[in-house]
């Protein structure tokens, strides 16, 4: 397993360069910099401009910045941001706790609710639960998680029972502890059901289905002619019916950077979807390169995880790594 592990790391390598050096390369392709906003201000002399080109290495070759990027982004020094004037890393650092704060939680909530559902509905498959179940996933799979966060938003605004937009409430320091953690969360809540309503439906479906496919595996009929009990049936089904989620485990783990960016942007959560929208729009090249190797990394890790996850829950691929 060692072995793999290491294949998969040094797999990594190119990944990560071939994703960076790409972006760069589009990035400096755009018109403009953001130094050419500059520009147009004339309080900003043109040497005064030409001198943080030279500053930020922008006068050099693409080949010769990227290089300098890399050797630097290699350390995770990620340079420093035109637009907010600080080190891109204190910047990524100040916005991803909030980004993983939505983004765990509605996975938590979306497989923790999907596994038992899918499993319950794939056991009943046809009766009235298993036609509600189906009616859900596929309502809420057609529908865009941008329109229903509008709708939610629309509803806290006519009710007020939700705030609209940031992390805390203005008096938050002066909240208990307790306090504190009901604010977070109340602030929470609709970014948070916004992914979790659909993400949960194309879980379920999918659960549903691999398990369906299981109860009508040869190893189910076996397992009920030995006159085992129900419980002991269920607990091998999902289980051989999880293998295939184990590997989206590590697509959930990459979008906890980037999945939840649009909701973050359209609900004001100020997580790593606002920054980043803001370098895009800006054309902040720093803070940009830093957020797409940010997110790079995660979707590497992300997968390894999966696949360490994967070895250790089905023998047979343990068996496989070890007789390569």
């Amino acid at each position: 397993m060692l072995k793999f592990v290491l294949f998969r790391l040094l797999q990594a390598v190119p990944t990560i360069l071939g994703v960076t050096f790409i972006s760069f390369l589009i990035i400096k392709l755009a018109p403009g910099d953001f130094l050419d906003q500059l520009k147009l201000n004339p309080q900003i002399s043109p040497e005064t401009i030409e001198r943080l080109k030279r500053l930020y290495g922008l006068d050099e070759p693409t080949l010769v910045q990227y290089l300098k990027w890399l050797r630097s982004a290699i350390f995770f020094d990620l340079g420093y941001s035109f637009q907010y004037h600080a080190p891109v890393t204190q910047l990524i650092a100040e916005r991803i706790p909030n980004t993983l704060l939505l983004s765990v939680s509605s996975a938590l909530l979306s497989w923790g609710i999907a596994v038992p559902i899918g499993t319950l509905a794939a056991f009943k498959e046809g009766g009235k639960f298993d036609r509600l179940v189906q009616a859900y996933a596929y309502s809420f799979m057609s529908l865009p998680s941008f329109f229903l966060a509008f709708i939610f938003l629309f509803l806290a605004s006519k009710t007020g029972w939700f705030p609209i937009g940031g992390v805390q409430s203005p008096d938050f320091e002066n909240l208990s502890p307790v306090g504190k953690v009901l604010d977070i969360l109340h602030h929470l809540f609709i970014p948070a059901m916004t992914l979790s309503l659909v993400s949960t439906a194309g879980l379920i479906r999918l659960v549903r289905s691999a398990v369906i496919e299981v109860l009508k595996s040869p190893m189910v009929v076996m397992l009920r002619a030995k006159g085992l009990p129900k419980g002991m049936v269920v607990k091998h089904v999902v289980k051989n019916a999880m293998n295939p989620f184990t590997t989206l485990l590590g697509y959930e783990i990459a979008s906890l950077i980037s999945g939840a960016a649009l909701i973050e942007i359209i609900t004001g959560w100020p997580g790593m979807g606002m920054l980043m929208l803001d370098a895009v729009l800006s054309q902040d090249l720093f803070l940009v390169m830093g957020g797409l190797y940010i997110g790079t990394i995660m979707l590497i890790a992300g997968n390894l995880i999966a696949d360490l996850l994967l070895a250790w829950i089905d023998p047979r691929v343990r068996e496989r790594e070890f007789a390569r």
